[in-house]
């Protein structure tokens, strides 16, 4: 029982870790795509938003052009996650959840984000809505 317990805050450890690198480095799918006039367009114009699983939404309706990019960057992500992941000793779905915490922190106003209730909601100029789950 503690040999678990001692895992699991070792696994937190990591992830709080691996959370500090990211945000100073960023996200690799999401630093390519802003390079992309196509992805700042359907960003800034609120056709897609980051979602609390640390991966990019469709927001409304979708057309093959931008389901297809928004599968490529989150094709890029799953890659980044799963390899911080690992190197964190924590879950892919750990890590994903705590890019997502940092990724809609990091959105500006104007631009969408998933709520804790999965609703789509607009960045104001306050804090974005957060899962109680965010380190």
């Amino acid at each position: 029982m503690r040999r678990m317990s001692e895992k699991k805050r070792i696994g937190k450890l990591g992830l709080a870790a691996g959370a500090v690198a990211l945000a100073l480095a960023g996200l690799a799918g999401t630093a390519l795509a802003q390079r992309d006039p196509a992805y700042e367009a359907a960003r800034s114009g609120g056709k897609v938003g980051e979602k609390m699983d640390g991966y990019l939404g469709i927001v409304g309706a979708s057309t093959p052009d931008l389901d297809k990019m928004v599968k490529d960057i989150n094709i890029k992500r799953r890659a980044v996650y799963a390899q911080k992941a690992q190197a964190a000793n924590a879950t892919l779905e750990e890590y994903a959840l705590t890019a997502g915490c940092l990724a809609i922190s990091r959105t500006a106003p104007g631009e969408k984000y998933q709520a804790p209730d999965g609703s789509w909601q607009t960045r104001g100029s306050g804090p974005p809505q957060r899962d109680s789950r965010c380190p």
